[in-house]
C-alpha cells in the first residue's frame, strides 16, 4: 500500500529559508470525499430529505466528479465497503480513476459501544472493536489505501466523576496498537474531536491526538511496524477536521503545526462550517 513519506513535514528553517521555502514551495491539491455525503441521513433534527441511496448509485455520482477535481474517496467498514462489495469498489477505482483513500472502522454505531469501543470496560465488547478494527486494517492493506482514519466518537463520558481516565485512555491505546500490530504497516490518522456524540470524547483535542500517537506507537511490538519507526516514520498520526477543532476553541494555524512538528499530519478534513461550537 502506499506508504509517503512525511518527515520532512518535521524540518525546522530560519526565517529566510522559510520565506524562500514559501516562494518555491508549490501543494499538489488532491481532494477526497467521505461516500457518505451523497447521500444525506437522517439527523437528530430531521428526516431525511431523499430516499437512501445505495453504494453503487453513490460510486456513480461521484464518478461524474472526476473532471472536476475529486481524486479520493473515504468509506466506513462494514457498512458502506465490506468483504461483500469489495469487487464492486475495486472495478468503480480501475474504472473511474479516483482512488479509495481510507477505509474507516466503525466504531461509534453499534449498540455494543453503549459504554464505549476500543475504551470498553466490558471485555466482549471491547474485543469486537479490536476485531472490527483489525478487519478494517486488513481491508485497507488489501485495497493500498493510504491509511486508516480511527474515530472514536463513542469513547467518552458524560459524568466525569468516579471514572478511572487512565485506564481508559489506556485501553483505547491498547487496542489500537493491538491491531495494528496484527495488520502490520498501515497507518492511522488518528480524528480527534472534543464532544458530540459524547458528552466528552477521549483524545479530544489535537494535542491529545499527538498524545495517543506517542503511547501507541509505543506499544508496537511487530518487527515492521519497528522498522518503521526506528526510520523516523510516524505510524500513528492525524486527520485533524476543522470543525472538531473549532468545536474545541482551537486556533487553526497551531493546532495544524502541532502535528506538522512532528511529521504527524496524514490527512484533513475540511468544513466550511460558521464559527461556533457544533458540528
Amino acid at each position: 500500500m502506499p506508504f509517503i513519506d512525511v518527515r520532512s513535514q518535521a524540518q525546522r528553517r530560519s526565517p529566510a529559508e522559510l520565506i524562500e521555502h514559501l516562494r518555491s514551495f508549490r501543494l499538489d491539491l488532491k481532494f477526497s470525499c467521505g461516500i457518505w455525503y451523497f447521500s444525506p441521513a437522517r439527523t437528530r433534527f430531521h428526516d431525511a430529505y431523499q430516499p437512501e441511496l445505495g453504494i453503487e448509485s453513490r460510486l456513480e455520482i461521484a464518478g461524474r466528479l472526476k473532471e472536476h477535481g475529486l481524486a479520493g474517496l473515504e468509506a466506513h467498514y462494514p457498512n458502506e465497503i465490506n468483504e461483500d462489495n469489495l469487487e464492486l469498489w475495486r472495478t468503480f477505482c480501475r474504472q473511474s480513476g479516483i482512488q479509495l483513500v481510507t477505509i474507516v472502522p466503525l466504531l461509534f454505531w453499534d449498540k455494543k459501544f453503549k459504554w464505549g469501543s476500543l475504551s470498553s470496560p466490558i471485555p466482549e465488547a471491547r474485543r469486537y472493536a479490536i476485531d472490527l478494527t483489525i478487519r478494517a486494517l486488513r481491508l485497507n492493506r488489501e485495497l493500498d489505501t493510504y491509511f486508516c482514519v480511527v474515530w472514536p466518537g463513542i469513547d467518552g463520558y458524560e459524568n466525569p466523576f468516579g471514572i478511572d481516565f487512565p485506564t481508559m485512555r489506556d485501553r483505547f491505546a491498547d487496542g489500537l496498537a493491538e491491531a495494528m500490530d496484527e495488520v502490520p504497516g498501515v497507518r492511522i490518522a488518528f480524528e480527534p474531536k472534543p464532544y458530540e456524540p459524547r458528552g466528552r470524547i477521549i483524545f479530544g483535542s489535537t494535542a491529545e491526538g499527538l498524545l495517543l500517537g506517542h503511547q501507541v506507537e509505543a506499544r508496537l511490538g511487530q518487527a515492521d511496524n519497528h522498522r518503521r519507526l526506528e526510520e523516523g516514520h510516524a505510524l500513528c498520526g492525524l486527520n485533524p477536521e476543522v470543525g472538531h477543532a473549532l468545536m474545541g476553541y482551537e486556533d487553526l494555524p497551531y493546532a495544524f503545526s502541532l502535528p506538522l512538528a512532528e511529521g504527524r499530519l496524514f490527512h484533513m478534513h475540511l468544513n466550511s462550517q460558521p464559527l461556533g461550537n457544533y458540528d
